[in-house]
């Protein structure tokens, strides 16, 4: 799974702003600190959705980017920072697969599944996305 650094910024009250130094025109914005990682990672399955998978810039060829991009280092040296965000790939295409778990947590993963009225499939994969992308 392919991670792509984001600059986040923020000035003042506005809204926090994401920019992929690696997909000029992929950005998006979050209005908490804590949307960063989901809005992120939307922007990102939104690119991909009409680009093909690129390979993502190590750590160090970004911080070269940043150094050589006025706006980029100028954001840097106003407080942005850097933030890896996975790329979650949705096929569209769906597989069955076996799970095997203790009989009062599928009773309890169901129970909750019935009350947000979505398949026990669906909240399980609701979950592993956000914890893969944690």
């Amino acid at each position: 799974m392919p991670n792509f650094y984001a600059i986040v910024t923020q000035e003042g009250d506005s809204a926090h702003g994401i920019h992929f130094p690696d997909l000029p025109g992929c950005f998006s914005a979050a209005d908490t600190l804590d949307e960063v990682p989901a809005k992120a990672r939307e922007a990102l399955s939104l690119w991909f959705e009409d680009e093909a998978m690129i390979a993502p810039s190590s750590l160090a060829d970004v911080h070269e980017k940043i150094r050589n991009d006025v706006v980029y280092a100028k954001l840097m040296s106003s407080g942005a920072f850097l933030m890896s965000i996975p790329v979650v790939s949705m096929t569209g295409r769906t597989v069955k697969a076996n799970l095997t778990m203790d009989a009062g947590l599928l009773q309890a993963i169901d129970e909750t599944a019935r009350e947000r009225g979505v398949t026990r499939s669906a909240f399980i994969a609701d979950l592993a996305r956000r914890e893969i992308a944690a």
